[in-house]
């Protein structure tokens, strides 16, 4: 039995990686910020709410395929890379989980879906055409440049996109320019409200104020590349101050705790103040995933980007070289270069500048704004 209660606006999401949640909690909190408690909302993994064997376990087998089998996930990705196809399997999966489906939203009773995540909106509008909702459907593009073809979706209401690019093969790819939005990225308001200088950041957290800062993470999993790259750094560069970020692989982070650190390095498992480390930084290594990469450029930090993960990655490393925000190392010495040459100031200076221009602060504040007028607009079809 669920507990489930009516809402404003529920965001419909799949755990397939960390981001589209990131995404959605971000939004309710710019939310929050705006309206106070005046507007509820409720996050649902709308592809484990199917309950269709295979489907419901999708976070699982993504983070299988994206760390063991990344050749699998990438020819999965191909396959399925045409709109047609995605809306075939998506009506296959309505079918067998529209009982569930209609269940859920009928318990909720949305006055706004908001979605972000590709394989969720098909089945959103299926269940709004069967059984006649009213609730509006907005998508919000978590990838920024290698777009899968199953974000592009007609049957919404708004798409918004966080790029130019993801805007324009969009367009491209069936969606009428009245159907597409270009706003920020969902990064959550913390970041943009945090406007501490690094030396302060560094005074205030503990850590040398005056020492050129180096934030290492892999992301919310851990990697075990992370480690041989902290040792590197400690060997060639014992004079910088390194943040090092493990996320859950707690694995990692015993093994680099337990041996010989030098005293500027810090460790950290999972955070929860990764705007508080940002600040504290001058340059975030981080992969390709877009919501780090994006937090790093939110907070005006050059990125060194180590690896991209899956194939809607890649674009997000085009991004990060076309707007010259940083450098592209895929091996160790790489990496070792790329920040001995950010510590030029004319060339850190040049970056940060250009970082100002590159990506909007706010927005997840945009977002919160559209879902604003997109409930008055609502509010208004059902009063007609």
């Amino acid at each position: 039995m669920t507990n489930r209660q009516p809402i404003d606006v529920l965001f419909a999401i799949s755990d397939t990686g960390g981001g589209h949640r990131s995404a959605a909690v971000a939004i309710s909190a710019a939310l929050e910020l705006m309206s106070g408690k005046s507007i509820t909302w409720a996050i649902e993994d709308l592809l484990q709410a199917t309950n269709v064997p295979g489907i419901r376990s999708a976070p699982g087998i993504y983070d299988q395929l994206s760390t063991r089998w990344l050749k699998l996930y990438n020819f999965s990705f191909r396959l399925t890379d045409s709109q047609s196809t995605v809306s075939f399997l998506s009506r296959i999966v309505y079918l067998i989980a529209r009982q569930n489906l209609d269940r859920l939203l009928s318990e909720r009773q949305p006055r706004l879906v908001v979605v972000t995540h590709p394989l969720v909106h098909r089945l959103v509008c299926a269940a709004r055409r069967r059984r006649r909702h009213a609730f509006r459907v907005l998508t919000v593009v978590t990838d920024l440049v290698s777009l899968h073809a199953s974000w592009s979706y007609p049957g919404v209401d708004l798409a918004l996109t966080p790029t130019d690019e993801a805007y324009r093969l969009m367009h491209k790819r069936g969606m009428k320019p009245s159907q597409l939005q270009r706003c920020g990225f969902p990064v959550h308001p913390k970041f943009a409200a945090e406007n501490r200088d690094a030396p302060t950041a560094r005074r205030d957290l503990g850590f040398d104020p005056d020492r050129f800062t180096v934030l290492l993470t892999a992301g919310g999993v851990g990697s075990g590349r992370l480690g041989e790259l902290v040792q590197m750094l400690e060997q060639q560069m014992p004079d910088k101050q390194f943040l090092v970020v493990t996320g859950k692989n707690r694995a990692l982070y015993e093994e680099l705790r337990n041996g010989p650190r030098l005293p500027y390095t810090h460790l950290f498992g999972f955070v929860h103040n990764m705007e508080e480390l940002m600040a504290a930084s001058d340059v975030v290594v981080t992969k390709a995933g877009p919501g780090t990469l994006m937090e790093a450029l939110v907070m005006r930090k050059p990125v060194i980007v180590t690896e991209a993960v899956g194939l809607q990655e890649h674009g997000n490393i085009d991004f990060v070289l076309n707007y010259e925000l940083g450098f592209f190392c895929p091996t160790n010495e790489r990496i070792v270069a790329a920040i001995a040459s950010l510590e030029d100031p004319e060339r850190y200076a040049a970056t940060v500048e250009r970082l100002k221009h590159a990506v909007p602060r706010d927005g997840a504040i945009q977002i919160a704004r559209i879902i604003h007028q997109q409930l008055n607009l609502q509010s208004v079809i059902r009063q007609v």
